[in-house]
């Protein structure tokens, strides 16, 4: 499972971990404007905009999980498996299968608005990319420096929520989420006020007591609040190194520990990695389980004119700084 988060300082930050019990040795992948998408039911997208994210590359195809294009459009894509629901395919629509969803979008839209107008003619179709590559249930996180939305394809068709909360996890559904945060309107990154009876004169014993009952577990629903807490309470510098710390430190509060998941005997989920991508600049940063140190991708060292995909390697083994 997985948390998204949208932050903004100076610049516009957009990431996500990737929480799985396996990985298919995904990649930061920057895609150039010239690189040719073919697309199922549709015309190629041959001219576009680039892109940078996290992608599993398969026969030459980037299946991207998260990426933020050259606009400072940002999109991720996560985990949805109760809810999500595609559809036939339909006449007079544009017919996107979910491993193009962001491709399209982060190919032809430049700010939220635009996307917005883009999905009044989608339909997101229930076609695999292939026999190896089951169609996988998701819903969408879509953000820029002046918006977010949500985007979920269920039974009862597209939706496209506002996201003021600027956090999306899995299930429920986002319109699910959002109401039950009204469980958790009590809690404060202050010292609590003695409200439990005016007669009983008590006094905190510990700092950070105005937050007890956020919950703590694994669960989407409670990272969900738990992210959105941590993401709204939080202070950060305008600085880069500030803005990105500051966001790694938020992830953090969400991230999966070997062994605290486990999904079959002796398997267990983790983080595999957490991304915070200046979405302003182009520039992606990233963390895997196994290495802790924040390593760094611009898009714009590239040759943006290019056809053909920049592929990096994420760093897996541990980088320490030995000081002495």
């Amino acid at each position: 499972m997985c948390t998204a988060i949208c932050f903004k300082t100076k610049d516009f930050y957009f990431g996500r971990t990737l929480d799985y019990d396996y990985s298919y040795l995904e990649e930061v992948t920057v895609t150039p404007r010239n690189f040719e998408f073919n697309l199922r039911h549709t015309e190629p997208l041959r001219s576009h905009y680039a892109m940078i994210g996290m992608a599993y590359i398969f026969d030459g195809y980037p299946l991207y999980y998260d990426a933020a294009n050259e606009r400072g459009l940002a999109m991720a894509a996560l985990s949805f498996p109760k809810s999500a629901h595609y559809s036939k395919i339909m006449c007079g629509r544009e017919n996107i299968a979910q491993f193009e969803f962001i491709p399209r979008v982060l190919g032809g839209c430049a700010s939220v608005s635009d996307a917005r107008r883009l999905l009044e003619n989608i339909n997101l179709i229930d076609e695999a990319f292939s026999d190896e590559l089951p169609i996988s249930p998701l819903h969408w996180l879509i953000a820029d420096r002046d918006g977010v939305i949500t985007v979920e394809a269920t039974r009862e068709g597209l939706r496209v929520y506002d996201n003021r909360i600027g956090v999306l996890t899995n299930e429920p559904p986002f319109d699910e989420q959002i109401s039950r945060m009204r469980d958790y309107m009590a809690l404060s990154s202050r010292e609590p006020v003695n409200y439990f009876a005016a007669d009983l004169k008590f006094e905190p014993y510990s700092r950070g007591m105005g937050a007890i009952g956020l919950p703590g577990d694994l669960s989407s629903a409670s990272r969900f609040v738990r992210a959105a807490f941590t993401l709204h309470n939080s202070r950060s510098g305008d600085s880069e190194e500030e803005s990105v710390g500051q966001f790694f430190h938020i992830l953090g509060t969400v991230e999966q520990v070997r062994g605290c998941c486990e999904v079959a005997p002796e398997k267990f989920e983790i983080t595999i990695y957490s991304s915070c991508c200046n979405a302003t600049r182009g520039i992606y940063y990233y963390t895997t389980y196994g290495n802790r140190r924040i390593s760094a991708v611009d898009m714009h060292s590239e040759n943006l004119d290019g056809n053909m995909l920049v592929r990096c390697p994420i760093i897996r083994g541990e980088q320490i700084y030995r000081q002495n």
